[in-house]
């Protein structure tokens, strides 16, 4: 169980310990939907978080959304 836990996360670690015992298709369903809302709105505060630090508007929106930052790759 060492090797296991060295791999995954304590997050991961906790889930199984929690589904160790038997749960609902509903519970499943309620929980899966509580994890993607949990870690949506993290990301919709880290991005809010960046863009009240950057001072950023719809114009810099804008303008990420037109810039082309990929990195050219050249065919040999």
């Amino acid at each position: 169980m060492i090797q296991v836990s060295e791999k995954m996360s304590n997050l991961q670690l906790e889930l199984l310990r929690l589904y160790t015992r038997p749960i609902s298709e509903e519970d499943l369903v309620a929980i899966r939907s509580f994890l993607a809302n949990y870690f949506a709105n993290k990301a919709i505060e880290e991005a809010n978080r960046v863009w009240d630090e950057q001072n950023w508007s719809e114009t810099k929106v804008n303008e990420l959304l037109n810039s082309h930052l990929r990195t050219p790759y050249h065919h040999s």
